[in-house]
């Protein structure tokens, strides 16, 4: 894909990824936060590239910094780990949109990645300023499974955008 649609669909999943936040009904009990469809913009950036995936992920993570606490804020910004390692993934099987049963193995797996990158980002926030085991059973279920389950879930929204995308030649 060339420069101008890398850069061109960055903007436009960075304006996605700052607008659903602000206008998708939302939950939250900080240090958790789910906003449907908030992560869709970054799953679809990981079938363009990894650069577009870092790029996508750095600008919903700024969002994110300017509506909302720092904790959910650096949530946002440690998805450029399951981001760039999708991406990459993809890369190399980019016909993963095409097979059902590995697309589902590899939300899982990217499902996880992401929950534990969010639940270790939360951890070591509060770190600074508490340690308790009702915090760690906390991080655990609301941001460690509830994650896990809203990854999930805004896969299978983007998977259904990204099929089209490639159905029209867009993402090849």
């Amino acid at each position: 894909m060339s420069t101008t649609k890398n850069l061109t669909s960055s903007a436009l999943l960075i304006a996605l990824g700052i607008i659903i936040p602000m206008f998708m009904y939302k939950v939250t009990i900080p240090p958790a936060s789910y906003t449907i469809a908030s992560h869709v913009p970054v799953f679809i950036s990981m079938f363009i590239s990894p650069s577009v995936a870092i790029m996508v992920s750095l600008g919903t993570a700024f969002g994110f910094f300017v509506s909302l606490p720092p904790v959910i804020a650096l949530r946002a910004l440690s998805h450029i780990v399951f981001a760039y390692l999708g991406a990459l993934y993809i890369q190399k099987n980019p016909d993963l949109i095409n097979k059902p049963k590995q697309l589902f193995i590899f939300n899982i797996l990217i499902g996880l990645i992401h929950a534990t990158a969010e639940c270790l980002v939360v951890i070591l926030f509060y770190q600074v300023t508490q340690t308790s085991i009702d915090l760690v059973k906390f991080v655990f279920l609301m941001i460690g499974v509830g994650g896990f389950i809203h990854s999930i879930v805004d896969f299978l929204i983007a998977q259904v955008v990204v099929k089209k995308l490639y159905q029209q030649g867009f993402i090849n």
